[in-house]
């Protein structure tokens, strides 16, 4: 059996270290690139990094935990400027891939002792505001996910909650 916490911990420190790295890596070689990494808290919580690939489409990586439980998530963004008609708040769209792992014993809903390996696809569709005076960045999105390996199924509970550094 797999000790979850002490794998966790480990997945931790080690995206963390891989992420801080690109960060730095990306600042001091980025001048026409926009990047944001942060916080992303929900039902699943964990971090997450963006970086615009074009003026209107972007890619994001989420590192997420939930049930003590990790994931892995990639994201193609399309991006609709001028929501509402407001500088800096913007619609997006798009979509991509998770990998992950979690055990039934630390689900209440789930009755049984299974290591679950899941693979599966992404929706996600937000709303984000760009922070002029700071360079901060909120959003607030819906990300579906369909299990297509391990505990199969649709997961609609993906919403959440992030704050970017932008650099």
């Amino acid at each position: 059996m797999w000790d979850s916490k002490k794998i966790m911990k480990s997945m931790r420190k080690i995206l963390l270290s891989i992420f801080g790295t690109i960060a730095i890596i990306t600042i001091s070689f980025s001048q026409e690139y926009e990047n944001a990494i942060g916080l992303r808290g929900g039902l699943s919580t964990g971090i997450t990094a963006r970086h615009f690939l074009t003026k209107n489409t972007s890619v994001e990586g989420i590192a997420a935990s939930r049930w003590s439980g990790f994931n892995i998530t990639g994201l193609y963004e399309i991006y609709q400027y001028r929501a509402f008609d407001v500088k800096r708040l913007n619609w997006y769209y798009g979509g991509g891939a998770h990998i992950g792992f979690w055990n039934g014993n630390n689900v209440s809903w789930l009755d049984d002792n299974k290591d679950y390996t899941i693979l599966g696809i992404d929706g996600i569709i937000g709303i984000e505001y760009n922070i002029k005076e700071i360079p901060v960045n909120i959003s607030v999105d819906w990300k579906p996910a369909f299990n297509l390996i391990g505990h199969t199924g649709l997961w609609p509970d993906g919403g959440a909650v992030s704050v970017r550094y932008i650099f």
